[in-house]
């Protein structure tokens, strides 16, 4: 041991290499003081040497590793304690080494570096023992070559394990290049399950969506009419602050304002991503796929719109308290007939934006301003039986109650209602 010398951890890779090292030095046995055996402090420390039968007596090595027959020489004198406190040293330190490699399975930063300190801390422990050591050794001629061929065994063995390192890392080199090639693959079947879904989501499939999406905002619209009215509200008020000096065909037409004022929220700052809404469409309940899925994107799309929408003020007057905003900040989604409602509302909307995308990923969404004139080729009335262009040619927008969608050379048309500003 007297020509091994311990070296300055750099960084990681050299641990990484000593601590290999370390591991196959390991392998051999704990040779000590046993229980059952008397000692005190002028006992010697033993280690094995091991005689080959083919070979002239007196031939020694230190290979404890093969049961041969074997016979033993005295080195160096320590006592008890010394040699109690070297094996707890070499305990830790393989302690210590498990707890390195398991700190990179999965890698883990933080415990990487607390396992490298610890390791660093018992390798320190250990060179102190060999400064102690090297101070005490009086070895004769004898013992001096034992302990060289010793040494020279255990350089073979370690340049044994380098040598294994060393393939061991060409086996990782090409793992990554392996790992690189299959995530080039699963990146060209994304690509073609993109392609793919393109096929599926037709343009029909569009327009259904497109129609669903605005049913839903009218389902919605209509309860919260009633809630309206149940507390009282002042509705002509409402229509005013929400549209403004709009002159109405009907009475029943103001509704129309209220579905304005849900579609202008839904879709404030929407965009357009192709999602896989498979289990979206496969559940009629919307509540199933966010209690199944609580942290999915649309989970958050459809809290974020609730509190865009429903204002508490409107909430609080409709129920008597803030309870289901409440669990929507906190993330959760209430199981009341309300927001089931209003969550149905928020699926068809997504599945809305996600169709737009996977059929173009330059999809538009447009709005008509108000006071624009109308426009069969974008527009369409949102008063039912006054879908016609005839007449409707000095007519201008109020406000629109969906938005058109353009995608690709499809243009789905936006639903406005048209009528005469007051003069």
């Amino acid at each position: 041991m007297e020509h091994v010398a311990v070296k300055t951890l750099t960084h990681s890779s050299n641990l990484s290499e000593i601590m290999s090292k370390f591991a196959k030095v390991c392998k051999f046995r704990s040779i000590g003081v046993f229980s059952d055996q008397k000692s005190n402090s002028n006992d010697l420390c033993e280690v094995e040497i091991l005689v080959d039968d083919d070979k002239a007596k007196g031939t020694e090595v230190c290979d404890t590793i093969n049961h041969k027959p074997s016979r033993k020489i005295q080195t160096f004198s320590w006592d008890d304690d010394e040699i109690s406190k070297l094996f707890d040293i070499v305990s830790s330190l393989k302690l210590a080494y498990i707890e390195f490699q398991q700190a990179h399975l999965p890698y883990d930063p933080d415990k990487v570096i607390e396992a490298d300190n610890l390791v660093v801390s018992q390798l320190e422990a250990l060179r102190r023992i060999k400064r102690l050591y090297l101070k005490r050794k009086q070895l004769d001629a004898k013992k001096a070559e034992i302990a060289a061929s010793c040494l020279d065994r255990l350089r073979d063995e370690i340049e044994v394990n380098e040598k294994y390192l060393e393939k061991l890392k060409a086996q990782v080199k090409t793992k990554e290049s392996e790992i690189h090639s299959l995530k080039e693959k699963l990146e060209c079947l994304v690509a073609e399950n993109r392609r793919l879904q393109d096929r599926f989501v037709s343009v029909s499939s569009f327009e259904s969506a497109f129609r669903a999406a605005s049913k839903s905002v009218h389902d919605f619209a209509k309860p919260m009419i009633t809630l309206m009215k149940a507390t009282e509200w002042n509705m002509d008020k409402a229509v005013e602050a929400i549209v403004g000096n709009v002159m109405f065909a009907k009475k029943s037409d103001k509704k129309y304002a209220f579905e304005s004022y849900i579609v202008q929220r839904m879709f404030h700052g929407i965009k357009l991503n192709p999602c896989d809404v498979t289990e979206l469409m496969s559940l009629d309940d919307p509540l199933d796929v966010l209690t199944a899925f609580p942290h999915s994107a649309f989970s958050r799309f459809c809290g974020q719109k609730y509190l865009l929408v429903v204002h508490p003020s409107m909430e609080a007057s409709f129920f008597g308290n803030l309870d289901m905003r409440g669990l929507v900040l906190l993330g959760k989604h209430p199981r009341t007939m309300f927001y089931q409602i209003f969550a149905r509302m928020a699926k068809w909307v997504w599945i809305l934006g996600s169709f737009a995308a996977s059929l173009d990923l330059k999809a538009k969404i447009f709005v008509v301003r108000r006071g624009t004139r109308f426009s069969g080729v974008y527009m369409e009335s949102v008063v039912v039986g006054d879908d016609k262009e005839e007449g409707q040619d000095d007519s201008s927008v109020e406000f629109i109650t969906m938005p058109g969608f353009k995608i690709g050379d499809s243009v789905f048309k936006s639903q406005v209602y048209l009528s005469k500003t007051k003069g």
